[in-house]
């Protein structure tokens, strides 16, 4: 008997079939039922803010003395874009660490540099944590109950403690020898806000680090030993890259929150200090001086600056903030025919196709 293959056109794919079968047996509709009290709660707690937010910087106050009439006049007009206009057109020079520049680009500057110097220091210091907590020793329960304690202190409390230690007369000054004004508005300042807010949130990257670490096994490890890796050879080729997926989303929420600091700046070095002027400090002082279209507007460019940099992280480093194993395996599968496709492009190959074919046989010879 011979043995026959017969390419045949599948009837759908196999996404389609996937759906189809979810929808009729029911469980695409227990799945929305399911979904359906948290998309609620996300629209009711995220997206009206951010709907009332781009209906408010299209508007402006109207308030004060009208010069016509001289009659106190109140409420707001519609001014289309004129918020966002006047950001770029009308700007307010301060004097900051960065020199004199408009009052945006210099809270601008602020958070980028907090950003990338927080989150670098946060990592290094985040990962050596986790190294540390995921050894077995004696007292292990005690040092991770240590290192986790100040990501549980409220940040309006580190700040004033903090605020405390960088003071004249403070105990930094004190180990130092020297009388820095820390909470002055200067570079030091930006320093002291590095510090501590490295401090309070490393353990956050150090406690997903380790949820990464306790998922490799260890035999893993064993394997190396015997092969004779060095210890900066496991760490490099065998840790770092299983730990990725999960220290990258804990790298990009880090990122975010810190992006969109307040508090820490706000209640250690106070207001009117624009070396660590923030945009959500400088969102945050317009809306108290009752200008609420501008307080939108700003707030609406960082939310867009937020985004600009989720897309980047999710793009181009490739975190995964689903954890979806289907959605993963496609990605990596897309990934491999992107590969084999240009391979066969520079050796002058053509493209490798994916086959779709039954075979069908009969009784196998004896």
């Amino acid at each position: 008997m011979t043995a026959s293959v017969t390419a045949t056109k599948p009837s759908a794919s196999p996404d389609h079939r996937r759906k189809k079968n979810l929808l009729s047996d029911g469980q695409g509709a227990l799945a929305a039922a399911l979904v359906s009290p948290t998309m609620l709660v996300i629209t009711l707690v995220v997206g009206f803010p951010i709907l009332f937010s781009v209906r408010e910087s299209l508007f402006a106050s109207n308030s004060g003395i009208d010069p016509s009439t001289g009659i106190l006049q109140s409420g707001e007009q519609f001014v289309g874009l004129s918020n966002f206009t006047n950001i770029f057109t009308n700007p307010t020079l301060v004097i900051g660490v960065f020199g004199s520049m408009d009052r945006l680009v210099n809270a601008f500057l602020n958070t980028t540099f907090f950003t990338v110097v927080c989150v670098v220091a946060e990592t290094i210091i985040g990962v050596a944590m986790a190294v540390i907590m995921s050894k077995a020793f004696r007292g292990r329960g005690l040092v991770r109950a240590a290192i986790l304690v100040p990501w549980a202190i409220p940040t309006i409390v580190s700040a004033k403690m903090w605020a405390l230690i960088f003071d004249a007369n403070g105990v930094a000054n004190k180990l130092l020898g020297q009388d820095i004004l820390w909470l002055a508005d200067n570079s030091y300042s930006q320093w002291a806000v590095i510090i501590a807010d490295v401090w309070k949130t490393a353990p956050f990257i150090g406690l997903l680090t380790l949820a990464g670490l306790q998922t490799i096994p260890d035999e893993v490890y064993e394997a190396a030993r015997v092969d004779g890796a060095s210890a900066w050879q496991q760490f490099t080729r065998i840790t770092l890259p299983l730990v990725q997926p999960a220290l990258v989303v804990a790298v990009l929420f880090r990122t975010l929150d810190t992006m969109r600091m307040f508090d820490l700046p706000f209640g250690m070095i106070g207001a009117g200090k624009y070396s660590v002027e923030t945009l959500s400090m400088f969102a945050y002082f317009e809306n108290n001086a009752l200008r609420y279209g501008p307080a939108a507007a700003y707030s609406i460019v960082l939310f867009l600056y937020i985004v600009v940099v989720a897309f980047l992280f999710v793009k181009l480093l490739g975190a995964d903030v689903v954890g979806d194993p289907e959605t993963k395996a496609l990605a990596e599968a897309r990934k491999r025919r992107r590969i084999a496709a240009r391979t066969a492009k520079a050796e002058g190959r053509p493209a490798p196709q994916p086959v779709r074919s039954t075979i069908t046989s009969g009784d196998s010879p004896t």
